[in-house]
């Protein structure tokens, strides 16, 4: 089962993946105002439409990204589905990016509404609802004048007649005086839109005043949407260079650290590293990244770096790298935003280690977990897995996987048993470290097995078995399962283990069923 326990109630961009690894293929991207609600909606509806139900059969992994805003989520929506192509979302060819406004480079500029953000000219946007996008081209295009025809024409149309442009194909306005509107144009769809809110409010009073609240009200949809002109997305800006944004965050003797990768303004995705910390511990992460990783033009950090890391960069890039440590802005909110990331990242994993010991009463946090499964078919290619979970998150250098030696004919007790004796008495005689807790896919049978394995070689490390169906979690000595619902978070995350290492067994018994065939 999927676990939602790292989910937080704010907005942002969920992506399903077809497998619980962080790099499994990306199947669905959504946006949610509530990554958690949202999310979990997924799982709790039964009445699904067929590819829905498809869909969510095929979920093996959610990963997120938190916005500010679920404007912004819109926009990154949008961005992640052209990157990763989902096979489970909309395919749609007939527009390539949300809408911007246009105003071109002609002697007499016009406005129009463009795709593609590409030409000569000003670009202002994108739009992500075109309601409003609609309104803020009407606005600027009415109280300016600005034309809106391909060419100019001969004689004065329909919109000049009616008010709505100046009248350059004729003559009626100077170049000069034109340009002057285009400016003015320029400044409201920059945000620098007081004047103009201030003259519409007035409006907008008058026409409550005289009961045409029709006019009223478009007139302060008008309103929010100059007000809501100079959102800039934080996370698509107009830059035509790539960013890195690092942020990290220590947890004792732990960097927990996150890179968000901005392409030419555009947040692509974020990458997320855990290691050791040290005194240099940011300029080594640096070099031992950007020495198999092309270093952006741009590295937004927190805190100043050595100079020579700076040339460093710039010698592998071929050209000047910049860092730079905002104080304010744009680069302040996308830092802001790595760090928000990040944080709900690290601290939900806490969350996870802190319910799990609740739960069970452990005497301490269990960050080491360890966890064993058996798959066979049908009582040949017996083979055993054990996955490591640390401090909430899959420690792939530790995995793993048995070949059966001893047991014939499928006894799952007796496997556990012959894996759990290998593991442990090679770690004791190593001297090596040993999990805070571990854990048995199965019921009360495998948990004994595991169990009497540990007393002979005198390991005392807290046990428990995990029964598939109704998520039952069985402890030592204790004849009924523990009264804990199979949806709360600390049954959730030993799910999510248990699930894990029931991947990593079935793989390797494909693994030795193929080698067999081709044999």
């Amino acid at each position: 089962m999927v676990s939602l326990d790292s989910l937080p109630h704010l907005p942002g961009c969920y992506l399903f993946r077809d497998s619980p690894e962080e790099w499994g293929n990306i199947i669905y991207v959504g946006k949610a105002r509530d990554l958690k609600k949202r999310v979990a909606n997924y799982f709790q509806k039964q009445n699904h439409s067929p590819r829905m139900a498809a869909l969510v059969a095929a979920i093996k992994g959610v990963d997120f990204i938190v916005t500010n805003t679920e404007v912004e989520a819109l926009l990154l929506e949008n961005t992640l589905i052209k990157k990763h192509q989902p096979r489970y979302n909309i395919k749609l060819k007939d527009s390539s990016r949300y809408a911007s406004i246009h105003l071109t480079d002609e002697q007499f500029p016009r406005i129009r509404i463009s795709r593609k953000g590409q030409g000569q000219g000003s670009f202002y946007g994108p739009f992500v609802s075109a309601k409003e996008r609609g309104f803020v081209y009407q606005i600027v295009r009415k109280a300016f004048g600005l034309r809106t025809c391909r060419r100019l024409p001969k004689r004065a149309c329909l919109r000049y007649h009616l008010g709505h442009c100046s009248g350059p194909c004729i003559g009626k306005i100077s170049k000069r005086d034109y340009q002057a509107r285009v400016e003015r144009a320029k400044s409201a769809l920059s945000g620098r839109t007081a004047e103009l809110i201030g003259s519409m409010r007035e409006e907008m009073a008058i026409r409550a005043g005289r009961q045409d609240f029709e006019r009223a009200m478009e007139l302060r949809d008008e309103i929010n949407a100059l007000e809501h002109l100079q959102e800039r997305q934080r996370v698509e800006q107009n830059r035509k260079y790539d960013q890195d944004v690092l942020s990290y965050l220590i947890d004792g003797e732990s960097v927990h650290l996150m890179l968000f990768k901005v392409y030419r303004g555009t947040l692509t995705g974020k990458e997320e590293y855990q290691f050791p910390s040290s005194d240099d511990f940011l300029e080594e992460f640096i070099v031992q990244y950007y020495s198999e990783n092309e270093p952006p033009e741009e590295l937004i950090v927190s805190e100043a770096i050595d100079g020579s890391l700076v040339d460093f960069l710039s010698h592998l890039k071929g050209k000047k790298a910049r860092v730079t440590i905002p104080r304010q802005g744009e680069k302040r909110e996308l830092l802001l935003l790595a760090e928000k990331n990040l944080e709900i990242s690290v601290f939900g994993d806490q969350a996870k280690l802190v319910s799990l010991q609740e739960a069970l009463r452990l005497p301490r946090k269990p960050e080491v977990i360890e966890c064993f499964d058996i798959s066979h078919l049908a009582g040949s290619f017996a083979v055993g897995s054990m996955v490591q979970f640390r401090k909430g998150k899959p420690d792939k250098t530790n995995y793993r996987r048995f070949r059966i030696r001893d047991v014939q004919g499928g006894d799952d007790f007796a496997s556990i048993a012959e894996v759990v004796r290998r593991r442990y008495s090679r770690l004791k005689k190593e001297n090596k470290e040993l999990p805070d807790l571990i854990v048995i896919d199965g019921g009360a049978g495998q948990l004994s097995s595991a169990l009497k394995e540990l007393r002979e070689m005198r390991v005392k490390v807290p046990i428990i078995s995990l029964a598939k169906k109704e998520e039952e979690i069985y402890l030592p000595g204790l004849a009924e399962p523990l009264n804990i619902k199979k949806s709360e978070r600390a049954s959730l995350y030993l799910q999510e283990i248990r699930d894990e290492a029931h991947r990593f067994a079935l793989a390797y018994n494909r693994l030795l069923r193929k080698k067999a065939l081709s044999e």
